[in-house]
């Protein structure tokens, strides 16, 4: 069995819960900041609720072919303002699960990956928010995953100062 680590990023935003939160859960957030930079998020289906799933595009730059993909994020918990708790994979456009080994994706690229992120109000309008992947295979793709992550995050920060 291969060696898993989970990976936690944690990030603190200049904003309060509420605004944070909606950042993650309101299509036109999302779209604003979904994927790793020069990557762009053309559409978003939000349907966060327990039994709900989210479909959510990330757009390569077209030096990178300019290509479509899909996330899906179905959730087990929704508590408003504090958590959301998912199993994340790669779709299609109408959110049907996909293998990442048949589009080319490595062997360590996981499925039915179990995600959390945790919205802890700091207090004096600010958010941390604490990322946390589940299980990940040790090795390039998570190495990948938490540079994404990262960058994500920045662009979320980005998105919310210009929403003031």
């Amino acid at each position: 069995m291969p060696e898993t680590k989970d990976l936690i990023i944690a990030q603190t935003f200049d904003a309060p819960v509420e605004r944070v939160w909606n950042a993650w859960v309101s299509a036109d957030m999302m779209e604003q900041w979904w994927g790793p930079d020069g990557f762009s998020c053309p559409s978003a289906n939000m349907e966060v609720r327990v039994g709900g799933t989210s479909v959510v595009a990330m757009r390569a730059p077209e030096e990178l072919g300019g290509q479509d993909s899909y996330s899906s994020f179905a959730y087990t918990v929704v508590t408003p303002h504090y958590q959301l708790e998912f199993i994340h994979n790669l779709c299609d456009q109408s959110g049907q699960k996909i293998d990442p080994q048949a589009i080319g994706m490595p062997a360590d690229f996981p499925q039915d990956m179990r995600q959390a992120v945790v919205f802890n109000d700091l207090g004096d309008g600010r958010t941390e928010v604490v990322v946390t992947e589940y299980g990940w295979r040790l090795g390039q793709m998570r190495d990948t995953s938490e540079l994404g992550m990262k960058q994500c995050l920045d662009k979320m920060a980005a998105a919310l100062r210009e929403s003031e």
